[in-house]
């Protein structure tokens, strides 16, 4: 591969970017927000996942910031205290979408990179396919193109295998098993690949009244959900071979659903949580993407 281009060389050994904390006011509410770079810089947003936080990309926010970059990460409706709905239908995509753009209106952005992992990659998804017109590039971890997802459900029993926690993450008891036995079943989730500190401190943020709640939310309000058209905006999508959720039918058939530039990106022995499991890794892949 060619050297990268000016203004996105950074060696990712060295300490990231100079992070701050912020909120972004948006109609929905306030927004709670890791940002790092110089504004005015091209910017880069990325989306976090179940039962994560913003925090999860804070690698990534930091070495995009040391890069020149604009990166900005936030916590989701549901998981920044100042959004979040008490009703299930107030979790479908249409409004989840309508945040990223909000999100992004609100940091004056016009055009914008945008990243998403795990329930955050659906929701990119969403937005590379119906507005391509406000994203540069798109790339989405762990989570294929929902349709993708849908067809590997219906023809692949490994697929199907995998799939079986969304029913129980719907049903009305999910918060009572997660929160059991000090959280332990929400600790399980993460399969020790992430540090026990990051683990510990997403407990602790859904461990606040109405924070588990509104992140199932997410996973109930599926059923007004209706998955994407064709992606034609340039696409990265990075796939952990040892992801337990995701197979490798899901996984491929991911491209029939991009018909832009597409790019795929196979991760050995690295599971789900990609950008915490492997950082330096997933920020080089972003890096040389977003060339």
């Amino acid at each position: 591969m060619s050297g990268r281009p000016p203004g996105l060389s950074v060696a990712l050994g060295s300490l990231p970017g100079v992070t701050e904390h912020r909120q972004i006011e948006t109609a929905a509410g306030a927004f709670d927000a890791l940002v790092a770079g110089p504004p005015g810089a091209r910017p880069v947003l990325l989306l976090h996942g179940f039962p994560q936080a913003a925090v999860a990309w804070e690698h990534q926010v930091g070495v995009l910031g040391h890069a020149g970059l604009r990166a900005v990460a936030f916590d989701q409706r549901g998981y920044s205290p100042g959004v979040r709905p008490a009703e299930v239908a107030d979790y479908q995509v249409d409004e989840l979408v309508g945040d990223v753009l909000a999100v992004a209106d609100a940091l004056g952005w016009v055009e914008f990179d945008l990243v998403g992992h795990d329930l955050g990659a659906v929701v990119g998804w969403h937005v590379a396919a119906e507005r391509p017109d406000r994203l540069r590039t798109f790339t989405a971890v762990s989570a294929p193109h929902p349709a993708a997802l849908a067809a590997a459900q219906r023809e692949d029993e490994d697929q199907a295998l995998r799939s079986q926690h969304v029913p129980l993450l719907k049903d009305r008891s999910a918060e009572r098993r997660l929160s059991a036995d000090n959280s332990a079943a929400l600790r399980q989730l993460f399969e020790w690949r992430i540090p026990g500190s990051a683990i510990e401190d997403y407990v602790t943020r859904l461990s606040e009244p109405g924070a588990l709640t509104a992140a199932l939310n997410w996973f109930r309000a599926e059923r007004w959900n209706v998955a994407p058209d064709l992606v034609s905006v340039p696409t990265m999508y990075v796939w952990g071979t040892e992801d337990v959720t995701v197979g490798s039918t899901a996984a491929f058939g991911c491209a029939k659903w991009v018909n832009g530039p597409y790019r795929f990106e196979l991760v050995e022995d690295v599971s789900h949580w990609v950008p915490e499991e492997a950082p330096d890794l997933m920020t080089g892949l972003l890096l040389d993407h977003l060339r």
